[in-house]
């Protein structure tokens, strides 16, 4: 027997799930019968533990220490909460969410049983909950911490394990690595000898009473109510809470697109549950065309993402994470809401030009919320992979609930005005300057043709974009921020930003063009200049990458 059959055996002598020992004895049988395929999938599932980061744990579901599966989540647990001892936080409350994903409440149960055999006080969601609520959870419970077993828009066959602390902000290093020190730690014995407890309290209607009160302070009393609009959960947990939200703020209910209602973690109609994929929100467009809507409002699976979709120059389409952005962060700047205003390094340029005509700090951070939500002073954060966050100091992370309020607002305030949402768009583009992104992305099974893509890029920047002089800034050398493996061009009106995914296989390049107030009168004329030069980018950017 060879050391990937013993290593598969010792793991199927602790895993407490029928559905992955089921899956690696019919693995080991297939490879042992000669199939090359299930030996690969054995070699990856065992290749290592899958790594523990600043975005906690994410991959496929399936038996192995490289897999999504109860023994790697158990450990997580024990892990997490043997920090957290460390920490001085022992006996404290950890509010454990979970969405509708395959096992997620099973890992959620686990995380509860096995915090709780460490003498912690487990809330554990009573259902399938957004991860908003349960980060809202953290402060309004007094929890020293808190868990969402989520994938968020990750494909279905994925799930997640992502870790907040008790200010309610998301892990950064170095405590990323001390927390997987710990799990190594626990995972030197068997899953089976760690203690457990089903002495954890269950949260029932009280959390999401609790966020729905507080979510509709954010819209004020006197504002206009008169909205239409189509709403889509994407086969996640969204509905029953931004849907009771909005009515308890007295707008109007939404057309909803039955077909993507209700969780379902199959998400039998997209390849990719995420609002920003190609042909994810086509049913939600049919609908608003067929019901004359004023706006389309999308939540990602577990609902911390929001999209907007409306009609820009006669068609409908969705907006781009960046003019959501524009729209949200105006919106706060022209009600005086005070503050930092926040977004990271890959999105839109104009949020600075907006915080600094109305006299108002703004931040550019590292990619994600880990870093967005921690900014001290925060009024209002986004990167332009549509996460928002509208209500920092009672959720500092993006949140596609509230911001789907205050998308609603906006929309009705525009109405009332006899102003759309591309009104508006057009309005600050003639004040500021159309300011125009998009991404050039590719997917791989292979990661190190990331890595090879990244060096290359790096040993030979191209020189020029689109006939301009570059400035080449390699992000890996920090600057004013902690480094992250990125590349950075610029030239008098354009930018691109080069990284890796940090929660899928991708390589992402960032792409915006800017044109002067001047230039941008005639919007429609300005925005096909901009669509040309985009398009001219994202070709010349190819080949500098090698993906021409």
């Amino acid at each position: 027997m060879d050391t990937l059959m013993e290593a598969a055996l010792a793991w199927r002598a602790q895993d407490p799930d029928p559905d992955t020992v089921a899956r690696l004895d019919g693995l080991v049988e297939a490879a042992q019968a000669g199939d090359e395929s299930a030996r690969s999938e054995l070699v990856a599932a065992f290749a290592g533990p899958l790594g523990f980061g600043t975005a906690g744990l994410r991959g496929p579901l399936g038996p192995g220490p490289a897999r999504m599966n109860r023994v790697v989540v158990t450990q997580a647990a024990a892990g997490f909460g043997r920090w957290l001892v460390a920490a001085g936080h022992q006996g404290g409350r950890v509010i454990v969410g979970y969405d509708a994903r395959y096992k997620s409440a099973e890992f959620a149960r686990d995380t509860a049983e096995i915090l709780a055999a460490q003498g912690f006080a487990p809330l554990l969601v009573a259902e399938p909950t957004p991860t908003p609520v349960v980060a809202f959870g953290i402060q309004h419970y007094a929890c020293v911490a808190g868990i969402v077993v989520t994938a968020s828009h990750n494909p279905a066959n994925d799930n997640g394990y992502k870790v907040y602390l008790g200010d309610g902000s998301q892990i950064v290093p170095p405590t990323d690595a001390e927390i997987a020190y710990q799990i190594a730690a626990v995972a030197e014995r068997p899953v089976s000898e760690l203690p457990r407890s089903t002495s954890y309290e269950v949260l029932g209607d009280a959390l999401v009473g609790a966020y729905v009160a507080h979510a509709a302070t954010l819209v004020p009393e006197t504002a206009p109510r008169q909205v239409r609009w189509v709403y889509t959960a994407m086969h996640g947990v969204g509905a029953r809470v931004l849907e009771a939200a909005a009515s308890s703020v007295r707008f109007p209910a939404p057309a909803v697109v039955e077909a993507q209602h209700d969780p379902d973690p199959a998400f039998p109609t997209v390849p990719f549950p995420n609002p920003e994929e190609p042909g994810a929100i086509d049913l939600a467009l049919a609908l608003a065309s067929e019901k004359d809507v004023d706006v389309v409002v999308a939540n990602d699976p577990d609902a911390d993402r929001c999209a907007a979709a409306a009609v820009v120059d006669g068609t409908w389409r969705m907006l781009t994470g960046d003019e959501l952005g524009t729209l949200l962060a105006d919106d706060a700047l022209g009600r005086g809401v005070e503050g930092v205003y926040a977004s990271s390094i890959v999105s839109s340029s104009l949020l600075q030009r907006l915080a600094d005509a109305y006299g108002q700090p703004y931040r550019s951070t590292l990619t994600g919320f880990k870093w967005i939500g921690r900014v001290p002073g925060l009024a209002f954060g986004y990167e332009e992979a549509i996460g928002y966050c509208c209500d920092p100091a009672a959720v500092p992370d993006k949140d596609g609930i509230t911001a789907g309020l205050r998308l609603l607002a906006l929309t009705a305030r525009l109405r009332a005005r006899g102003l759309t949402l591309a009104d508006r768009l057009d309005q600050i583009a003639r004040t500021y300057g159309l300011y125009t992104t998009a991404q050039l992305y590719v997917r791989v099974e292979d990661l190190s043709l990331i890595a090879d893509a990244m060096s290359r890029l790096r040993e030979n920047p191209p020189s020029t974009l689109l006939d301009e002089r570059l400035t080449v800034t390699d992000l890996l050398t920090g600057g004013d921020r902690p480094p992250t493996d990125g590349v950075r061009l610029e030239g008098d009106t354009l930018r691109v930003v080069v990284r890796p995914s940090g929660t899928e296989p991708k390589l992402k390049a960032y792409l915006e063009v800017r044109q002067a107030p001047e230039a941008s009168q005639d919007v429609a004329a300005a925005r096909a200049v901009a669509a040309d030069r985009i398009a001219r980018l994202r070709d010349e950017m190819s080949a500098a990458l090698g993906l021409a």
